[in-house]
C-alpha cells in the first residue's frame, strides 16, 4: 500500500481543538446575552454609618419563639454589634450575648422548613455566620473591618426588606 499524497490525515486532537474553538466562539454571544438578561441581586448602595463607642445596651436578649419578632430583634442587635468601634462600653459582654442569641436563633429556626426556606432567614443566617466567625477569629473586643461592615449592612437591608414582605 502506498500512501496517497493527496489524502490529508488529521489527528483526533486537532478535530477536538477545532470543535472546542468553534463551540467557544459560537456560544460566546449567547453566554453574554444570558448573563446580561439574568437578574442581578438587588444590592443597593448602603451607607455605612460611622463606628460608635456609646450606645443603649439592649435588655431584651433571647428569643420570643415568634420568627418575625425574633428575626427583627436579632437583626437590630447585630446592627448595633456591627457599628461598635474600638473601646465601646460593654463590648465584650455585648458580643457574648450577641453570639449566644445568634446561635439560639439559628439552632431553633433552622429546624422548620417553612422558616428555613425564607429569603430573610437565609440572608440573616449568612450574616450570623459572618459576625460569629469574626467573634471566633478576633474575639469580642475587636471591631469589624470596614469591608465586612459594608457587606453586613447590605445584608441587614435585604433582611429588613424580606421581613416587611413576610418572606
Amino acid at each position: 500500500n502506498c500512501a496517497n499524497p493527496a489524502r490529508t490525515t488529521v489527528s483526533a486532537a486537532a478535530v477536538s481543538d477545532d470543535r472546542r474553538s468553534f463551540l467557544g466562539s459560537a456560544a460566546a454571544p449567547f453566554a453574554a446575552a444570558a448573563a446580561l438578561s439574568a437578574p442581578l441581586p438587588a444590592l443597593a448602595e448602603v451607607v455605612v454609618p460611622d463606628q460608635f463607642t456609646d450606645y443603649a445596651y439592649p435588655k431584651d436578649w433571647g428569643l420570643a419563639y415568634k420568627y418575625d419578632e425574633d428575626a427583627a430583634k436579632v437583626r437590630e442587635h447585630m446592627i448595633i454589634a456591627t457599628g461598635m468601634g474600638k473601646g465601646a462600653k460593654n463590648m465584650e459582654d455585648f458580643g457574648k450575648n450577641m453570639k449566644k442569641e445568634m446561635i439560639d436563633f439559628v439552632s431553633y429556626y433552622r429546624r422548620f422548613p417553612k422558616v428555613a426556606g425564607k429569603p430573610s432567614f437565609s440572608t440573616l443566617y449568612t450574616s450570623i455566620n459572618v459576625l460569629a466567625g469574626h467573634y471566633t477569629s478576633y474575639g469580642y473586643k475587636y471591631p469589624l473591618p470596614e469591608k465586612r461592615r459594608k457587606r453586613l449592612y447590605q445584608e441587614y437591608a435585604e433582611v429588613d426588606k424580606s421581613l416587611k414582605r413576610n418572606r
